[in-house]
C-alpha cells in the first residue's frame, strides 16, 4: 500500500459536487489511514465497512482506495454515518460514528430546511444563494473541527472479511445471459439468474 494524498477537492471532483456528507466521509478515511498507519489500498489490505449509502462513501473510495470491485468495500446500509476500517496486515480496526452533536441540524439549523426547498424545487433565488453560502460554511466546519468532535472513535475487533473470490460463470437457461455461479439459482433442475428465478414466498 502507498501513502494516500488525496485532497478534499479531488474527492469533490470524483463525487461530482461538494456536500457535507462527502466531507464527513473524507475526514473518516483520512483519519483512518493516519490512525492505522496504513496507506491507500492498492489491493485488499485495507477494508472499509460502511453503514450508509450516502455521499461520504465516494470519499472513502477515493481516499482509502476501497471499492466494491476489489471486494474491500462492504455496504451494510443501516442508515448511519458510521465507518469501520480494517487493516488486514495488522488485524487492527477502528470504527468512526458521527456524533449526534455534529449533525447538520446542530451545525446549522437553517441549512437542512433550505436543502429541502432546493430538492423540492421551491427555493427562491435568494434562498438558493443562501443555501450555497451556508453549505460552504457547514463543509468548512466539518473539514476543520477536531476529529474527536466530529466522530466517536473506537478500536474494534470485527470479524475480518475473507478476500474476494473469482467464481465460474454459468449460463442462465431462460435469458441466456452469463451469471456468477454463486449468484445463480436452480429451477426445474437448471441454472437460472436471480431475475429469471422470480420470488417464492408463503407470506411468512
Amino acid at each position: 500500500m502507498t501513502q494516500s494524498n488525496k485532497s478534499y477537492n479531488e474527492a469533490v471532483a470524483f463525487h461530482g459536487h461538494a456536500c457535507p456528507g462527502l466531507a464527513i466521509g473524507y475526514r473518516a478515511a483520512e483519519y483512518a489511514l493516519q490512525h492505522l498507519r496504513a496507506g491507500r489500498s492498492e489491493d485488499e489490505d485495507l477494508v472499509a465497512i460502511v453503514e450508509t449509502d450516502a455521499c461520504g462513501v465516494d470519499a472513502i473510495q477515493l481516499v482509502a482506495g476501497c471499492s466494491v470491485g476489489k471486494g474491500n468495500l462492504i455496504l451494510q446500509d443501516f442508515g448511519k454515518h458510521a465507518y469501520t476500517f480494517i487493516d488486514r496486515k495488522t488485524d487492527r480496526a477502528i470504527r468512526l460514528v458521527q456524533r449526534p452533536e455534529s449533525g447538520f441540524q446542530r451545525i446549522d439549523p437553517v441549512w437542512p430546511a433550505l436543502k429541502e426547498k432546493m430538492m423540492g424545487g421551491t427555493a427562491t433565488p435568494a434562498e438558493h444563494k443562501e443555501f450555497h453560502e451556508r453549505q460552504t460554511k457547514v463543509i468548512d466546519k466539518i473539514l476543520k473541527i477536531p476529529i474527536e468532535e466530529l466522530f466517536i472513535i473506537k478500536e474494534v475487533k470485527p470479524e475480518i472479511p475473507v478476500k474476494a473470490k473469482i467464481f465460474t460463470s454459468v449460463q442462465c437457461t431462460r435469458c441466456g445471459e452469463m451469471v456468477a455461479e454463486h449468484r445463480a439459482r436452480v429451477r426445474d433442475g437448471k441454472f437460472v439468474c436471480m431475475p429469471c428465478a422470480g420470488e417464492y414466498g408463503r407470506g411468512w
